[in-house]
């Protein structure tokens, strides 16, 4: 390779596999889709936690959330450690964070709490370094959460916006005369105005592309840029026209099978009660999606509408930095990874929120890798990809070394269509530190849920099975597939312990 690549990585949130145009005729990204024309789409990618940052924080250290100790939302990355953004910055790279980052918690004190969300002072005199990245420019807020500000309230006023608190959920002493009306079912996430008076041109997925845009063009030589857009994750409101897009009546949600939870674990029977009994699960805080999943099929046809539309707006601004590399010549030179920190539930299997569900809508994740030249262009590929093995790649990519610590493998080989080399991928979710606490471990054609208590469990086999509907945990037809999965799962948390530290001598 006689040139370092730029590498832009573009990220979405929350975002379901198969909610591309490339592979659903409802849908429209035409840039998303060009990608896929330029490069190859995996079919076959997984998270390695399904909440925001702990999957977030393995695309930067190359770790498992085990290990890098970010293990559940609400709990801080520790900054006081290298992380892909400093080893790329050794290897000549400018490096840059523009979106959503949510590597620490809401809770103060944090770049990412209140009250310093709030203090545009300080936002307008800091842009980094910052968890490796020697530049950033952040937003935590998902829709019109309260937990705005940041570079993107900064950005708000620059445009004019001087109310721009009154289109988000208010603080307390705050009003929000343009915030949609809260949905009555009750969910966090739901809005009875989807539409959202916001206007596009100042919605934080414009401020993302046309941030990172400047990004690219505001030095020379090689970059690493994380473009981090917050859509398509809850609650679902957006802008118009992004909101009236696709009509509901044309949305076709998943759906529970009868009879299809009867031998899984109790939790997944319980979301479809009216007032399930998930005490014991919260010590010390909520597990997300640890509630009733009930919910109205014309309201979920009108929130999967709202979903379409925050994704063909993401996919605009993707169209954004494809057009600016192309006129900068530089589109040839750069490797361009898109994807999501993990998936999302819109119906399928009765469930409509994230959590202990380790089916493959919430774990499975959309992935497109393109490299004019390096990578084949418009192909798919069943090949495993893991969100762990992003860092050693890009590594790999840059002629840098891959220190130990990295537990993930580089794909770079498979990339340009070589062989496989990933067998398997593992799942973490651990939430609570008691319950939910469990792993899944997936082959190419079967995967295994494991839980810290009891007896519980899932085994599934994907190529007779492909929709998760029977639960072959307890079934006696297939104790060989267990067995074989459990010891496939054992070896695999085996090769995965890193070596941070290499060994020097004999003794």
């Amino acid at each position: 390779m006689a040139k370092r690549p730029n590498i832009l990585l573009i990220t979405t949130d929350q975002h379901h596999y198969e909610a591309l145009g490339a592979v659903n005729d409802k849908l429209s990204t035409p840039n998303l889709d060009r990608l896929c024309n330029m490069g190859t789409r995996y079919e076959r990618a997984y998270c390695p936690n399904p909440v925001c940052t702990p999957s977030r924080a393995s695309i930067i250290t190359g770790q498992y959330p085990s290990h890098h100790g970010a293990w559940t939302i609400g709990v801080d990355l520790d900054e006081d450690r290298p992380f892909l953004g400093d080893w790329l910055a050794g290897a000549g790279y400018r490096t840059g964070l523009v979106g959503k980052a949510h590597f620490t918690s809401l809770a103060a004190p944090s770049l990412e709490s209140q009250p310093t969300l709030r203090d545009l002072d300080f936002w307008g005199g800091f842009n980094g370094p910052w968890y490796g990245f020697q530049h950033i420019e952040l937003a935590r807020n998902h829709a019109d959460e309260s937990h705005v500000g940041q570079h993107y309230a900064r950005w708000l006023e620059d445009k004019g916006l001087a109310d721009w608190r009154e289109y988000f959920q208010p603080l307390p002493g705050e009003t929000a005369a343009h915030a949609p009306e809260e949905h009555a079912c009750g969910h966090y996430w739901a809005r009875e105005g989807r539409s959202w008076a916001l206007p596009d041109e100042l919605h934080y997925t414009r401020w993302t592309g046309e941030r990172s845009a400047a990004f690219i063009e505001a030095g020379e030589g090689p970059f690493f840029l994380w473009a981090s857009f917050h859509d398509p994750h809850p609650p679902y409101t957006v802008p118009e026209p992004w909101a009236s897009m696709y009509d509901p009546a044309d949305m076709e949600p998943g759906r529970l099978v009868p009879g299809e939870h009867d031998a899984n674990p109790p939790h997944f029977a319980a979301t479809q009660q009216e007032a399930p009994d998930f005490a014991s699960w919260h010590r010390p805080h909520e597990a997300h999606g640890c509630e009733s999943h009930l919910y109205p099929e014309e309201e979920l046809k009108k929130d999967l509408a709202v979903y379409y539309g925050m994704i063909s707006f993401i996919d605009a601004e993707v169209g954004r930095l494809l057009d600016l590399l192309e006129a900068r010549g530089e589109l040839d030179d750069t490797l361009i990874v898109f994807t999501t920190d993990h998936g999302h539930f819109l119906g399928q299997h009765g469930l409509v929120a994230k959590g202990p569900f380790h089916y493959e809508d919430l774990i499975r994740i959309p992935f497109i890798v393109a490299w004019p030249g390096e990578v084949p262009a418009g192909a798919v590929s069943d090949a495993l990809q893991s969100l762990v093995d992003l860092a050693p790649s890009f590594l790999e990519a840059a002629g840098a070394e891959v220190p130990g610590s990295v537990q993930g493998r580089s794909q770079l080989a498979t990339w340009r269509g070589g062989a496989a080399v990933r067998s398997h991928a593992i799942c973490e979710n651990r939430h609570n530190p008691v319950m939910p606490h469990l792993a899944t471990y997936v082959e190419r054609d079967a995967k295994i849920t494991v839980y810290r208590e009891g007896e519980m469990g899932e085994l599934f086999d994907l190529a007779a099975d492909p929709g998760e509907l029977r639960n072959l945990w307890d079934a006696p037809e297939a104790a060989g597939l267990k067995a074989r999965m459990l010891q496939g799962f054992v070896q695999a948390r085996l090769a995965a312990e890193p070596t941070p530290a290499p060994r020097r001598a004999g003794a």
